[in-house]
C-alpha cells in the first residue's frame, strides 16, 4: 500500500486542481488549482524516475550499480520553470482585469463582454 502512496496523492492533487479550476469562480483560486495540477504532474514524473535503492548519477567512474533516471528529474525542472511562468503570467493578466473591472469573479458579466 505503502509503495502506490505516491501515486494516489498524484491522483488527489490532479483531481483537487481540476475541481478548484471548473468549480470555483475566484480567478486566484483557478490560478492555484492550475498551479496544483502542475504540482501533481510533478510529483508523478519524480515518482516515475524512482528506484529502490538507486543512487544519483553524478558518478564518472562509478562501478555497475542501479543508478535513478536524470531524465524524469531534468523533465520536472523544467516543469517547475514553465510552471512558475504560467502562474505568473495568469496573476499578472488578473491583476489587469481588476484594475480594469474592479472584480475578479469569473461570473462578473462584465468580464464577458
Amino acid at each position: 500500500m505503502l509503495a502506490n502512496l505516491p501515486y494516489i496523492t498524484v491522483v488527489a492533487l490532479i483531481a483537487l486542481g481540476v475541481y478548484a479550476v471548473v468549480f470555483k469562480h475566484n480567478l486566484i483560486k483557478i490560478v492555484m488549482g492550475v498551479h496544483i495540477i502542475g504540482s501533481g504532474v510533478n510529483l508523478f514524473l519524480i515518482s516515475l524516475g524512482y528506484r529502490e535503492g538507486g543512487v544519483a548519477p553524478i558518478y564518472t567512474h562509478a562501478p555497475k550499480i542501479d543508478m535513478v533516471l536524470p531524465t524524469p528529474q531534468a523533465l520536472t525542472l523544467t516543469s517547475i520553470v514553465i510552471n512558475l511562468a504560467v502562474v505568473a503570467l495568469m496573476l499578472s493578466l488578473i491583476m489587469l482585469i481588476h484594475r480594469r473591472y474592479k472584480s475578479i469573479d469569473s461570473r462578473d458579466r462584465r468580464l464577458m463582454g
